[in-house]
């Protein structure tokens, strides 16, 4: 107890259970399916959102890039426009995979299942408008063109 009236903070149970087994234990049962599962998720999250933070620092660059050689605005906003559009595509396919593999593995119910629809439906619309945004065109009109 501390004596200015805070009290001192509990860990969370994950770090109780796992501190409580004597360490000859944990080295022999090592971390359990889901705790792998959550991990590799955490990773594929983490991949998806550097991906886009890579995106947008690259996008800036290549503007400040091309309008100062070029002094063109418009081609520059464009091309920045679709790199950052490209990238912020790519991050959300990791997100969605990290979704789907610690909704599956980790968690499988029924609401969590319902709620990883929701999102793929949103990303996935996310996604398509992005395309749209930076093509001019519905993806499966891409051969239509001469």
């Amino acid at each position: 107890m501390l004596t200015d009236g805070l009290t001192a903070e509990k860990p969370c149970p994950r770090q109780r259970s796992r501190e409580a087994r004597p360490i000859e234990q944990q080295w022999e049962n090592g971390l359990g399916f889901q705790e792998i599962m959550d991990r590799v998720g955490l990773a594929i999250d983490a991949t998806g959102v550097a991906v886009i933070a890579v995106g947008v620092v690259v996008s800036l660059w290549l503007f400040g890039l091309h309008a100062l050689r070029k002094r063109d605005m418009f081609q520059a906003w464009t091309r920045s426009r679709q790199v950052l559009a490209r990238s912020i595509l790519l991050g959300l396919e990791f997100l969605v995979a990290a979704d789907i593999v610690r909704t599956v593995a980790v968690t499988p119910t029924f609401a969590s299942v319902g709620v990883l629809g929701l999102i793929v439906l949103i990303r996935t619309f996310l996604s398509l408008a992005l395309e749209v945004e930076t093509e001019g065109r519905w993806p499966w009109q891409r051969g239509t063109e001469p």
